[in-house]
């Protein structure tokens, strides 16, 4: 049972490692801050263990069942039947039918009234034929099954675990190739046996910024949204809300009462407007980059990411991967982390790349970030006005950082000087992770050609994807969320139309998962499966899709399957969609995809020609339209032109110009001149 008394020292604790309070600038501080003990988890390792039924009856059974004994008329025993010893033969025989070899079971698999040795070792169970019991168990109420009803170490005695068999699958054989001969771009794509698995891309036009550190100055505080907007000296201002800005920024100047909630970390009884004031100079991170028209969001609870490591600048909370499994080595971390020299008021974290990551390693990956940590510091405090204090790594360095995996057995560069930072990358890897192999492409064709990568990345860009059965699913961005439609298609021509169907949504389940990753789609996401009406079909699909999302590195949340036949599906946004980088908005369409046709605006303009020469004083309409929208009124409108012109008694002039674009026109009412 968790100790109940702990848990308020526990969340107070807890309260304390988010928010530090005192005054002034703390990256400009130099006064050492007092850390605060770490507590033990109360609720760590404890496992509650269910009590064994006693077997007690109810005494007023007993005496009932007393009362009727005596009442009927006791049997005459019979004499007993002498027993005839075995012959040697059959002893033999006995004891060779008897005999099978020892089962250990654990303590959760032990039948109904069998006891353990001591308190965690197995015993053992004899699970020969005699020694099972002959009668057949009780039926459960409630009428479920009987082996639903029994929990382990009830009813039937365990039979011998059978070994099952190795799946014989060959794991996906992972390569890595680099395109970054050309300056302005550099791509990234990760192949699993031939297979695009993911992308990253970067370009000048669209740099990444995320994790880049500002100094920026404070120069809007709304109350309304208890946020900060900042100048980081981009065109548009950072967001920053207040549960993102560190007590350190606090202005010294405060009412005794802000001053007992901040000592009481009551965090929400404060306003953003009590606390800070414009013109406030701060050290902020980037935490998502510019969609739109919306700014970038803005934390100064910095966090400088390494390989296995991540130091937090102005916080005192450590801890370790949830990914990284086993005690033993969990704790051997939190020793060596321990044991290594990290300076006062900053906190880490462990990551999963650190699995198998030796304690040299990760000390030197800490000395690194220290020294990092402590440059950025100097040049905050020496930088006049706003600007960028620290960047991060380039598009090879981010990517082998964040999303490099030890079983890539090849990693193809086409460019010398990130070949040279690709090998230096593999030279930092502990021993157990040097599997790959780094070599310069040396063909005739460029590297994406040669591996048939390009028409794989031309088809991320496309709404509609093909499955392999011949369904298909068709991906719509919109503002709010994502819409996904899963389409039969050929699929549902099969004889058992139920079959093709879930083979079609299994198929989607799938394809679906990699289209989100590979475009980096975020935020809320709608899955519009085909209906299906076998309920065990529904919970595989269901199964499918999360398995497949196993392999996202984004936070994911997925909804069951609705009764209209939709999945919900909360994907972390990781960066901005792929597409905004490579693609810009039409200048025809204006982003809606669809344009007008010739007719619609052929009426459009001559209603508008129409309105402006019924006006006084105008002479002549001079008008400038696109070459098929002035071929089609001078053909097919000449008579309603000439009835506008007897009728107001102007002059209409049709300009066709090849250079306008569809939606652009031009309409110019000439006023009769005044007499002197």
């Amino acid at each position: 049972m968790v100790d109940k008394k702990a848990e308020p020292k526990k969340k107070a604790v807890q309260e304390k490692t988010v928010k530090k309070a005192s005054t002034g600038a703390w990256w400009k501080s130099t006064k050492k801050k007092e850390t605060v003990p770490d507590v033990p988890d109360v609720t760590a390792g404890v496992v509650e263990t269910a009590e064994p039924a006693k077997k007690t009856a109810p005494k007023a059974r007993k005496k009932t069942t007393a009362v009727k004994s005596a009442a009927k008329p006791r049997a005459p025993r019979k004499k007993p039947v002498p027993r005839k010893k075995p012959t040697a033969e059959v002893a033999e025989k006995a004891k060779a039918e008897v005999k099978q070899p020892d089962v250990l079971v654990e303590a959760d698999q032990l039948p109904a009234g069998s006891q353990m040795t001591d308190g965690s070792d197995p015993v053992k169970v004899d699970t020969s034929e005699e020694a099972k019991p002959k009668t057949k168990p009780s039926r459960p109420r409630g009428g479920r099954s009987n082996q639903q009803a029994k929990g382990p170490g009830k009813g039937k005695q365990p039979e011998p675990a059978v070994e099952k068999p190795v799946s014989m699958e060959k794991p996906p054989l992972l390569k890595l190739l680099v395109n970054a001969e050309e300056p302005e771009e550099c791509r990234l794509a990760l192949l699993a046996d031939g297979r695009l698995e993911s992308i990253h891309v970067s370009t000048l036009s669209s740099k990444q910024t995320k994790n880049n550190i500002y100094k920026a100055k404070i120069v809007a505080i709304e109350s309304n949204l208890q946020a900060a907007f900042v100048d980081y000296g981009t065109d548009k201002n950072g967001f920053l809300p207040f549960n993102e800005i560190h007590p350190e920024y606090y202005k010294q100047e405060i009412s005794e009462e802000n001053k007992r909630y901040i000592e009481q970390h009551q965090w929400k009884k404060l306003r953003v407007t009590d606390v800070l004031e414009r013109g406030q100079e701060v050290l902020v991170q980037v935490v998502k980059e510019e969609v739109g028209n919306k700014g970038a969001n803005m934390t100064t609870y910095l966090s400088i990411p390494g390989r296995g490591v991540v130091l937090m600048p102005g916080s005192d909370s450590s801890g370790i991967s949830r990914k990284i499994s086993g005690e033993e080595r969990r704790s051997q971390l939190r020793e060596i982390m321990g044991s290594l020299n990290i300076p006062e008021g900053v906190g880490w974290i462990v990551r999963t790349a650190s699995m198998d990551v030796t304690k040299t390693a990760l000390t030197k990956d800490v000395r690194s970030l220290s020294r990092l940590w402590n440059e950025i510091k100097l040049k905050g405090q020496a930088m006049e006005g706003v600007g960028l204090v620290y960047q991060d790594h380039d598009c090879v360095l981010r990517f082998l950082r964040e999303h490099f995996d030890p079983e890539i057995k090849e990693i193809l560069v086409d460019d010398l000087a990130a070949l040279e930072k690709v090998k230096d990358f593999l030279d930092m890897l502990p021993a157990k992770q040097k599997g790959a192999k780094a070599r310069l492409h040396k063909g005739t064709r460029p590297i994406f050609n040669q591996y048939n990568v390009e028409d794989q990345i031309e088809s991320i860009y496309q709404p509609q994807v093909q499955l392999p059965s011949g369904g298909s699913i068709v991906i719509d961005p919109t503002e709010a969320l994502v819409a996904i439609d899963v389409n039969s298609g050929s699929t549902g021509k099969g004889k058992n139309f139920e079959e093709s169907i879930f083979k079609a949504n299994m198929e989607a389940a799938t394809e679906l998962a990699r289209q989100l990753r590979l475009r980096d789609l975020g935020g809320l996401i709608v899955v519009d499966f085909i209906d299906m009406r076998v309920s065990r079909n529904i919970r595989e699909v269901e199964r499918q899709v999360k398995n497949a999302m196993k392999r996202d590195r984004a936070k994911v949340d997925i909804s069951r399957i609705s009764k209209f036949g939709l999945m919900q599906i909360s994907r972390q946004k990781l960066g901005a969609p792929i597409e905004t980088s490579n693609y810009r908005v039409c200048e025809h369409c204006k982003g809606r995809g669809i344009v007008r046709s010739v007719e619609t605006l052929a009426l459009f303009y001559l209603r508008r020609i129409q309105t402006g020469g019924s006006r006084k004083e105008v002479v002549k309409v001079e008008c400038h339209f696109p070459l098929d929208v002035a071929q089609y009124l001078l053909n097919n409108k000449r008579n309603e032109i000439s009835d506008m012109e007897s009728r107001n008694k102007i002059d209409i002039i049709i300009v066709a110009d090849p250079t306008l674009k569809p939606a652009d026109h031009e309409i110019i009412c000439h006023k009769q001149e005044k007499a002197n």
